[in-house]
């Protein structure tokens, strides 16, 4: 009875070795054993800001369906710096195969009024993919100021020029030129506090280190109650969806100010567009997904597919607009 179970143990060992051998030796001509054998797509997508951004938190929305989708696993990656230049130019560099797409929003078309020299092109260097949406912003300061509107903050920040600072998600954010832009057309003066992230801008805030900031709707949603922050107005042209008990800035007593953003996948020229296609395709089913739906309602962003050929010419009218608002707020950066 050993010798058989030894007899036997030898022959299974044997089989393995020699299906080893063979799925060496299919390998080693190329011949695919099974999809499994072979290493997953990996897509990436860059996100030119730090965590709690408002490309961060709509990024991880859906990277993970669309990964599903499209058969491949779909990272999220944070390069922030330069008011999300760093992150963009690494992008705008990458192989445009679809593996490497950015996460933009309305800083992509600034930056390219704002900087004096930048290492790309805002336009001729990407191609739209995918439309997520408009996002808009809400002014708020500290709760402990005891504004209570939005003709507070301005009279508050009227009767001290210079001596208060607002907080944005850096030089160049679409935060940054939210609010400078409104204090160029309001005539006020604060100083600005570059920051990392609108998560990190709200959180100067929220400790009173910094008394104004205009994030996006994202970043302030789920803080209608907390004592800490006052929610002061809407950016948009029309009251917010999901704050509709705000007043817009319009409404508020600052004639002609509207600020808003787009959010939308992006990859470098020279896609082809057989790619972009696919990808688009596959946003839209994500978008779709009946938990993705619920996790962008908790967020306040409404999605609305655009095609990529759309997108581009939102792009390009964008782009003419950023410049009368980096016009407006004066600001540059080197």
């Amino acid at each position: 009875m050993n010798f058989i179970r030894s007899s036997t143990v030898r022959r299974a060992l044997g089989t393995r070795v020699m299906s080893g051998l063979l799925v060496a030796l299919c390998l080693g001509l190329g011949l695919g054993v099974s999809p499994s054998a072979h290493a997953q797509r990996v897509i990436r997508i860059v996100v030119p800001f730090g965590p709690g951004a408002v490309q961060d938190t709509m990024a991880r929305v859906f990277n993970n369906e669309l990964g599903q989708i499209l058969g491949a696993t779909v990272l999220v990656e944070n390069r922030a710096g330069a008011g999300g230049t760093i992150g963009t130019a690494a992008v705008a560099k990458a192989a445009p195969d679809g593996n490497t797409l950015v996460l933009a929003a309305a800083s992509h078309t600034l930056a390219g009024h704002l900087y004096a020299k930048l290492p790309y092109d805002p336009l001729k260097d990407f191609v739209g993919v995918a439309f997520l949406g408009q996002s808009g912003y809400v002014v708020a300061a500290p709760g402990n100021m005891g504004i209570q509107n939005f003709s507070d903050f301005v009279k508050t920040v009227r009767s001290k020029p210079g001596q208060l600072n607002y907080a944005s998600a850096g030089n160049g954010s679409a935060t940054h030129m939210g609010m400078a832009s409104l204090l160029g057309r309001a005539g006020l003066q604060m100083q600005h506090i570059p920051m990392k992230s609108t998560g990190d801008a709200v959180n100067e805030v929220l400790a009173g280190r910094a008394q104004g900031v205009v994030a996006a709707t994202i970043a302030v949603a789920g803080m209608r109650q907390d004592p800490r922050i006052k929610l002061l107005a809407y950016t948009g042209a029309q009251r917010s969806t999901f704050l509709p008990e705000l007043p817009t800035v319009i409404e508020a007593g600052l004639p002609g100010y509207t600020f808003d953003s787009w959010i939308g996948l992006l990859a470098p020229a020279g896609t082809p567009k057989a790619e972009i296609d696919r990808i688009h395709t596959a946003v839209q089913k994500a978008m779709a997904e009946p938990t993705v739906k619920e996790r962008l309602q908790r967020l306040g962003v409404e999605y609305t597919s655009m095609s990529p050929a759309d997108f581009q010419k939102l792009l390009q009218a964008d782009w003419d607009n950023a410049a009368q608002i980096v016009k407006t707020s004066g600001a540059k950066v080197d």
